[in-house]
């Protein structure tokens, strides 16, 4: 009995280590981006052409530009504005952070569009009309009365001054 004992602790014990293992380097990848660095990936794409459907640099949809971004700096993300809303922490508008992502109802049947916030009451996104763009988050005229929320989807490290 000692030896069968002895058998299946070893190898529980090596499926935990195992187990542990594989999602160690998940977990890792994705622990802390730093804001500095996801707002640069974003606004390098400034000025490419709206795509619908569009997840590369020959043309983004609002999501596939979020998700892009996102996906350099090892941070995956559902692939559409909605399923981007379903994920993350809720945070209160006054209380936004660079890198969170801000969600809007532009077709009147909920979350439509997604942008990432970049600080100073400004996001950037991929606009339908005139492509990968930043834009005032308050905008009287279009963007601050279909602000629907917005969440944060990983660990951003805010650069220190």
């Amino acid at each position: 009995m000692t030896s069968l004992f002895k058998k299946i602790i070893t190898i529980f014990s090596l499926t935990v280590i195992l187990a542990a293992g594989t999602f160690a380097g998940n977990t890792e990848a994705a622990s802390s981006v730093a804001s500095t660095q996801i707002v640069s990936s974003a606004k390098s794409l400034v000025g490419i052409n709206y795509r619908t459907g569009g997840t590369t640099k020959a043309g983004f949809d609002c999501s596939g530009f979020v998700g892009y971004v996102y996906k350099q700096h090892g941070v995956y993300l559902p692939r559409t504005a909605a399923g981007m809303y379903s994920t993350g922490t809720s945070v209160k508008k006054s209380n936004l952070a660079v890198g969170d992502l801000v969600f809007f109802n532009t077709t009147g049947k909920g979350v439509s569009h997604v942008g990432m916030y970049i600080g100073s009451g400004k996001f950037i996104h991929a606009s339908t009309s005139k492509g990968v763009r930043v834009d005032k988050l308050n905008d009287p005229y279009y963007w601050g009365s279909k602000y629907v929320g917005a969440k944060k989807v990983a660990k951003v490290a805010v650069a220190r001054k």
